[in-house]
């Protein structure tokens, strides 16, 4: 994970996928948390190439031809890595965050091939009818953070997952301030509509992972 200087309000992070490539990332030198790329953001997109999911050498492609939604997707780094395997990506964040997300759309449009990827705007908790059907993942990197955003997060949860919808959660567990108080609020709420699988770290990418950050799958109740 390279960072190097950019021109203009933004620097360049680098992400190396498995076959070599690169994906380039620009990041804010001022703004808010949807700024940068995080480390959540980058431990997920690094699962997604895993070989439970993505395996040349064997044919295996889960991504190829999904319709894949990112919440809070800031940089788009999650929702890019996809695309590039071959999912049709709809990265969403805030209005204000919409420039970053599509630059880096065009940064990296040479490496999606048989993929798209599109930057829509959407707010926690409001109207999400434009983004249904149900897509076959809900992807999202350290979402939890703002204790007034826990409810209208796990409310679009419900209004954008359906019965097969996987839900695909990575975050940093934070010990300091408020932190603990939002993860629990987060999760008791969420248990109340989802099951939520906590998925091993040999199970991630040998590399890029770490004990303080968990990755989970989340689907709905029956």
């Amino acid at each position: 994970m390279a960072a190097d200087a950019g021109d203009g309000p933004y620097f360049l992070r680098e992400i190396e996928k498995n076959d070599g490539s690169v994906l380039k990332l620009k990041q804010c030198y001022l703004g808010d948390v949807g700024c940068v790329v995080w480390d959540a953001a980058i431990v997920l997109s690094k699962y997604l190439e895993t070989k439970e999911f993505y395996d040349p050498s064997t044919g295996v492609n889960v991504w190829a031809g999904k319709r894949v939604l990112e919440l809070g997707a800031g940089t788009g780094v999650v929702g890019l890595m996809a695309a590039t395997m071959g999912a049709h990506v709809t990265v969403t964040d805030l209005d204000e965050l919409q420039t970053l997300l599509k630059a880096n759309i065009q940064e990296n449009h040479a490496l999606i091939t048989s993929g798209s990827v599109t930057a829509k705007a959407l707010k926690w908790g409001e109207d999400a009818s434009e983004f249904l059907p149900a897509p076959y993942c809900i992807l999202m990197a350290d979402c939890i953070y703002y204790e007034q955003s826990i409810i209208p997060l796990v409310e679009s949860l419900k209004l954008l997952s359906g019965p097969e919808t996987s839900i695909i959660c990575c975050y940093e567990q934070r010990t300091e301030g408020v932190n603990p108080k939002v993860e629990n609020t987060f999760f008791e709420l969420l248990q109340q509509y989802f099951i939520c699988e906590k998925i091993p770290l040999e199970k991630q990418d040998p590399e890029f992972r770490s004990p303080d950050i968990h990755i989970l799958h989340i689907k709905r109740k029956v």
